[in-house]
């Protein structure tokens, strides 16, 4: 069985990274888009990421284009867009796609982990699950994120301990950090 301390990445420049690297430390894995409604999640993640860094926290960002094509640039033109617009400091990794055949092994793994529940209750929330349901139609089983901005939570020993669809509030998720940094 894999383990999240197993997978191998492409940072921006196309070089192979290890997430061994990041064993110890509570991570946030998010697949970003600079073209969604919910990209004002990167000011909360910044402030996050700037706030609770320095007690053993990384937040690991992949840019996403299979929904809606909302991150259509090049991994320099998405990178140069949130430094620019949001500040980021956090790692950006390059683009790749968390659904279908061509699925990055990492977001299969994660979703397998903790498997989608909802967007929540509401009309937006309704809205989103009728869109999302459409586009990722095509991906059928291998459907594992349903939109932009899914969070995953991983604590200090490898473990998927949450996962928060974008419409959960950003304080939720901040809250869930800090519990898992305090253990």
């Amino acid at each position: 069985m894999a383990a999240i301390y197993d997978f191998k990445v492409k940072d921006r420049a196309g070089n192979e990274t290890e997430l061994s690297e990041y064993q110890g430390k509570v991570l946030l894995i998010v697949n970003t888009a600079t073209g969604c409604g919910f990209t004002p999640h990167y000011d909360p993640l910044e402030a996050m990421y700037k706030e609770l860094r320095d007690r053993g926290f990384e937040i690991l960002d992949f840019p996403c284009n299979q929904f809606a094509n909302q991150a259509a640039g090049s991994d320099e033109e998405i990178h140069s867009f949130c430094t620019m617009k949001f500040g980021t400091e956090f790692p950006q990794f390059a683009k790749i796609d968390v659904n279908g055949e061509n699925a990055h092994p990492l977001f299969a793994y994660l979703a397998s982990e903790k498997p989608f529940e909802g967007f929540g209750k509401g009309i937006k929330n309704a809205a989103l699950n009728k869109f999302a349901a459409m586009n990722n139609k095509s991906f059928g089983e291998k459907a594992y994120i349903k939109w932009n901005f899914t969070k995953f939570l991983v604590n200090r020993k490898g473990e998927v301990v949450a996962r928060f669809e974008p419409t959960v509030d950003m304080k939720e998720v901040r809250s869930a950090v800090i519990t898992e940094l305090e253990k």
